[in-house]
Parts: C-alpha cells; sequence; structure tokens
C-alpha cells in the first residue's frame, strides 16, 4: 500500500508539473507568440545575435521544444536558414535551463504554487481582457509548476523509510563511466517519453535532496536529459521536409556529440564545479513529512541546476565556432530530394505545439492553392482557345481533385489548432486562412466548370463562333488580371490595399460580364437549331467567371479586413 501510495504521489506530482509547464507555455506563446515569431526570423543576422535569440527566447516561452518546433517550421518555410536554426539552438540549450534555476530557488514550493493559482485564478476567471487572460493562464501554470515540484519531493520523501523501494535508487551509482551512461540513457529515454527536461531533472533533483540518490547520479541525469530532450524536434519532422528532418538532426546530434565529448570531464570538472560554486550544498537537515521527523539534504538543487547551465555552455563553445561546417555535414547526411514542396502534414504533429508554426505551416499551402489557381486559369485559357490536349485537360482534373484534397486538409489541420487557447492576432490569423482556402478552392471548383462545359460541346458535335470564343477570353482574361493582382496579397503580411479601388474594378468586371452576357443571349435564334445548346454552355462558362470574380474579391476584402 505504500509502494503504491508513493508511487501515485510521484506520477500524480509529475502530472501536476507538465501540466503546469503547458499552461505556462501556451500563457507565454499566447501573449508574445506573435512578436516572438518576427523577433526569431529577424534577430538572426549573426551567430552571437542567433545564440542571443535563443537564449532569450526560450526563457520568454519556458520550453525549448517550443522554441525547436518553430525552428524546425522556420526552416521548413525559407524563413530562416539551417545554419541560423543552429545557432539559435545553441542559445535554446542554455535558455532551457533557466526552469530550473527556477525550481532550484523556489523557497517553498508548495505556498508558491497555491499563490500561483490563486492570482492566476483571479485573472483568468475573474476579470476581463485577453491579456489578462494570458496573463492568469500563465501565473496557473507556474503555480501548477510548483505544486507538482511539491507533490513529487513529497512522494519520494517516504521512500527512505521503506528500505525495500530505497535499494532501487541505492543501487544507481556514477562510481565509474559503465554507471555513468547507464543512468544518462535512462534519463534520456525518460525525457523522450515524458518530453521535458525540467520534469526529469525536477526528479533527479528531489530524489538527491531526500538522499535517495547521490549528487554525482543527479548530474549523470543531465548528460541524459539533455539528449533526450531532442525527440520533440523529431516528432515535429516526423513526413516533414528535408530540412524539418535536418533542424531535428542537428538538435539531436549537436546535445548527443556534445555530452559524448564532454563525458571524460565527468569527474575531473562537472561532479566539482557545482560544489565548489556551492560549497555548503548537501547539508541534513532534519524536517517532518506526513507526521515522521526525516533528514532532507538542502541546497542540493542549486549546485545541479547551476551544473546543467554549464554544461549547456559548454556543448555550446563546442559548437559555436563550426556552425556553418556542421550545418553543410547536416546538409549532406540528409539530402534534399528533387521537387520536394513542403506538406502541411509534415509539421501536422510537431505545429499543433505552437500555434503560429501552425498558421506558418498552412499558409505554405495556401500559397500552393494559389499558385495553382493561377495555373488552371492559364490552362482554362488554353481550353477555350482550343489549343489545349488530353494531357493538359487531365491535369485541370487532377489538380482540381489535389486542391479538394488540400483544403479539407487545412481546415481540419487549422480547425484543431483554433479549438486550443490562442491569441487574438493568432486566431484571426487562423479564420483568414480559412477564408482563403474556401475560396481558392471554389476557383478550382469553377475552372473545373469550364472543361466540362467545353466537353459537353464537343460531345454534343458543338463548336463555339469564332466572335464567342473571341468574347468569352476576353471575359476570362480580364478575371485573371484581376486574380493575378489579388493573389500577392496573401502571401504579404501587411498589404496596402485601396479596397474601394479594388471593389470599383471588380464592379466594372461584373459589368463587362453582365454585358456579354446579354450578348450571348442575342445570339440565340431560330436560323440556328443548335444554338440554345451551344449558348447555354456558353453562358455557363461566362457565370463560372464571373463566381472567380466574386472570390477574389472576396479574398482581397479579407486580407484588408473587411471579411471573416
Amino acid at each position: 500500500m505504500d509502494v503504491l501510495k508513493i508511487l501515485l504521489t510521484v506520477l500524480g506530482g509529475l502530472g501536476v508539473f507538465l501540466l503546469g509547464m503547458k499552461h505556462l507555455s501556451e500563457g507565454l506563446q499566447a501573449t508574445a507568440g506573435g512578436g516572438l515569431r518576427k523577433f526569431m526570423s529577424h534577430a538572426t543576422s549573426h551567430r552571437i545575435v542567433g545564440v542571443g535569440t535563443g537564449i532569450f527566447s526560450t526563457i520568454l516561452v519556458q520550453s525549448s521544444s517550443i522554441i525547436t518546433v518553430m525552428l524546425v517550421g522556420f526552416v521548413s518555410t525559407a524563413l530562416m536558414t539551417l545554419p541560423q536554426a543552429f545557432s539559435v539552438l545553441i542559445g535554446a540549450n542554455i535558455g532551457t535551463t533557466a526552469t530550473v534555476w527556477i525550481i532550484a530557488y523556489a523557497p517553498d514550493p508548495q505556498l508558491l504554487g497555491f499563490i500561483g493559482l490563486a492570482i492566476g485564478g483571479m485573472l483568468y476567471f475573474f476579470l476581463r481582457g485577453e491579456r489578462v487572460h494570458n496573463l492568469g493562464l500563465t501565473i496557473i501554470g507556474l503555480g501548477l509548476v510548483f505544486l507538482g515540484l511539491y507533490f513529487m519531493s513529497k512522494g519520494v520523501a517516504p521512500i527512505k523509510q521503506n528500505p525495500d523501494i530505497a535499494k532501487i535508487f541505492t543501487m544507481m551509482s556514477a562510481a565509474h563511466f559503465g554507471g555513468v551512461v547507464k543512468i544518462a540513457v535512462c534519463a534520456m529515454l525518460l525525457t523522450a517519453v515524458i518530453q521535458s527536461s525540467a520534469a526529469t531533472i525536477a526528479i533527479a533533483m528531489a530524489l538527491a535532496q531526500q538522499g535517495l540518490i547521490t549528487y554525482d547520479v543527479a548530474i549523470a541525469v543531465l548528460f541524459g536529459a539533455n539528449v533526450g530532450t531532442t525527440a520533440t524536434g523529431w516528432i515535429a519532422a516526423i513526413g516533414g521536409t528535408a530540412d524539418a528532418k535536418r533542424t531535428a538532426l542537428s538538435h539531436s546530434l549537436s546535445n548527443l556529440i556534445g555530452s559524448i565529448v564532454l563525458i571524460p570531464l565527468f569527474y575531473c570538472f562537472f561532479v566539482k564545479v557545482g560544489p565548489w560554486l556551492f560549497p555548503n550544498y548537501g547539508v541534513a537537515e532534519t524536517i517532518t513529512v506526513s507526521g515522521q521527523a526525516t533528514q532532507a539534504f538542502t541546497h542540493m538543487m542549486a549546485p545541479i541546476a547551476v551544473t546543467d547551465t554549464i554544461f549547456a555552455i559548454c556543448r555550446g563553445i563546442i559548437f559555436f565556432p563550426i556552425v556553418r561546417p556542421f550545418a553543410r555535414l547536416i546538409e549532406r547526411i540528409v539530402k534534399q530530394p528533387e521537387n520536394e514542396k513542403p506538406h502541411l502534414s509534415s509539421l501536422s504533429l510537431g505545429a499543433r505545439v505552437s500555434p503560429v508554426i501552425a498558421c506558418d505551416q498552412a499558409l505554405q499551402e495556401v500559397v500552393f492553392m494559389r499558385e495553382s489557381n493561377l495555373d488552371l486559369l492559364k490552362c482554362s485559357r488554353e481550353v477555350l482557345a482550343g489549343t489545349s490536349d488530353a494531357t493538359l485537360e487531365s491535369h485541370i482534373v487532377h489538380r482540381e481533385d489535389i486542391l479538394d484534397n488540400v483544403q479539407r486538409e487545412i481546415t481540419e489541420f487549422l480547425g484543431s489548432i483554433m479549438s486550443k487557447r490562442l491569441a487574438k492576432d493568432v486566431a484571426d490569423r487562423a479564420q483568414r486562412l480559412l477564408r482563403f482556402t474556401d475560396e481558392l478552392e471554389s476557383v478550382s471548383d469553377e475552372a473545373a466548370a469550364v472543361l466540362k462545359a467545353v466537353k459537353r460541346l464537343r460531345k454534343q458535335n458543338q463548336k463555339m463562333s469564332d466572335q464567342s470564343v473571341q468574347l468569352i477570353l476576353s471575359v476570362h482574361d480580364r478575371v485573371a488580371q484581376f486574380a493575378e493582382k489579388v493573389t500577392p496579397w496573401i502571401r504579404s503580411p501587411r498589404p496596402v490595399i485601396d479596397v474601394r479601388e479594388v471593389q470599383n474594378e471588380s464592379k466594372n468586371i461584373h459589368e463587362f460580364i453582365r454585358d456579354c452576357r446579354k450578348t450571348q443571349l442575342g445570339r440565340v435564334g431560330p436560323e440556328d437549331p443548335g444554338s440554345s445548346i451551344r449558348v447555354l454552355a456558353e453562358l455557363d462558362i461566362i457565370n463560372a467567371y464571373e463566381r472567380i470574380r466574386s472570390y477574389y474579391l472576396n479574398i482581397a476584402e479579407t486580407v484588408a479586413g473587411g471579411k471573416r
């Protein structure tokens, strides 16, 4: 029964800790997500700047996993080069140790946890305003982190009173390199499963504080936890582009190589540096747990925290001078396939960790739809002019099917993102992207409708007159030019749009199409028995272009903020 109680307390504390890290990260992202994205994408002009960017960004969101996912997205969407992203990763490895410092200097985790829940709860539930709610969520997350730490410490404390369980932990020894490697591998696997190096290190801190593991065992845990935390990058890169896999590999390989290179310094440096900087570590004090007096080794957390930071800095020093050669090595290991295009599914798992990156990835697919539609319009002109062949017409049908699938994928993808708590600017952006996909998919449907109308005429042995062809081509050209004008605004972050001018241009095209429709209706006459069938198909084509015009007008108004 005691074993079950200990296990449930520790696992429950771990769950509360991880939930707190999630809320803390989401709250900070919602507060600074858009600004952080812009900051990271522009503050990488030099390696030193990149490292500083990684440190600051990771401290800000309290999660190197979030930064890794963002970098995978940046490299995949060409916002960053691999060397730039790797410089930021070096800084992220250093910045993530801030969480350990917070844990180390928490005077009373239980009290801090309840204070965080009280303040955060009042801000989140009783006050209005998005910023206040995000701040409340952040403070709630921080409170849960401290409360989880308290429960884990409380859970491991009684282990000392149970010799059978305590014996399991005393078997862990870092007295020789073989033991250090085994401990590091176990810590790596645990971190890969729970996807939080901070949680693994917090458990090691709690065990060390109770004297269940030695200080050198806790330091060995650092070596494995810093390798295991790179698993999140691989989750983000599953099924992704070569650039996404390169970013994940550079993170994993650098942390692994850094640990292997530095492990010979384990006894002569890393085990000694913490106690040297904090000479009072490991002092035993009597505390009361569940009504029983027991000894806890105080001042154990600060040496572990400083060693974690120094370990990260040493890894950074190793790789900082060779950022570009190392990036070239990664590029040789992971080859770039020919004609590779970023797919939304490439970050469907990892991007959900970061809504900002999710929108970036969705934008890539929207741009693909935009370019595909411009291509379909060009193909439609050839169909109308009578210069198309079977291959081109099959291309139209195939591309329309692809865009149907892309629209469904984007809708499902962004739907899952929008179910989370988002900053207003991120939520608005996701809604705009959904509107774009709906309008663009409708354009592809109309291009396919034009082809069907022409095929119907062929099947009925009907042929458009030269006058009708020229008239319909003039309609096509007016609409296609309008599309060419509107579509670049989709990618531009802040396009300058005179909505009234666009609306007037659209109105002129609408009136032109209306006149063309009247002209075609006037071609129906008794002297031409097939004229009604032919004109009906021609009107279907003209009506398709009228709808295309309206779709691109909707896009322009959405970009300008007039529609959602």
